[in-house]
């Protein structure tokens, strides 16, 4: 499975991180809301664990875009 995991407190999420690779998962990092955007835009992930007071980018705003761009990608 392929997380991304968004999280701006680097420890905590430096630890979820190498707990779910522990778990042979594939896992990316995203230490603020608009790089999580970058991700998600790119690759496509089966899970994504989401801080909501993130900086640069809210985690409600992401999570919107997220939605959106799954609609619209269904329309396609």
């Amino acid at each position: 499975m392929r997380v991304l995991v968004v999280e701006d407190e680097r420890l905590l999420a430096d630890a979820i991180a190498e707990w779910l690779r522990d778990e042979a998962h594939a896992v990316d990092l995203a230490y603020d809301g608009a790089a999580a955007l970058e991700r998600v835009h790119v690759n496509d992930y089966d899970v994504v664990v989401l801080d909501r007071d993130l900086p640069l980018a809210h985690g409600d705003d992401v999570c919107r875009a997220m939605v959106r761009a799954e609609a619209s990608e269904r329309v396609l």
